[in-house]
């Protein structure tokens, strides 16, 4: 599955939870390595970066998740909607 079409869907599930979100467009502009979407969930920071089966995040990607987590936030790797329902699912 093209990782468009999984980003649309997981985009399409946080709306129907109520989240707050946006996609992150990168440019020359912008922080490089950062997360795919940017969400809030009931107090909670998540980012998440959007994978495919075979695709693999990058090093700055893989700092930029690092850097939310120790900072008490979520970041993920999702391959799948059901990946970002797993995590939505244990906020309380």
């Amino acid at each position: 599955m093209r990782e468009k079409n999984i980003e649309n869907k997981i985009k399409s599930y946080l709306k129907s939870k109520g989240a707050y979100y946006f996609k992150h467009h990168g440019n020359q502009f912008s922080q490089v390595g950062v997360p795919d979407i940017i969400a809030c969930y009931k107090g909670r920071f998540l980012g998440i970066e959007v994978k495919n089966e075979t695709n693999t995040t990058s090093p700055l990607q893989d700092v930029n998740l690092k850097m939310i987590n120790e900072a008490g936030g979520i970041g993920i790797v999702a391959r799948s909607v059901e990946d970002v329902k797993k995590v939505i699912d244990n906020i309380i």
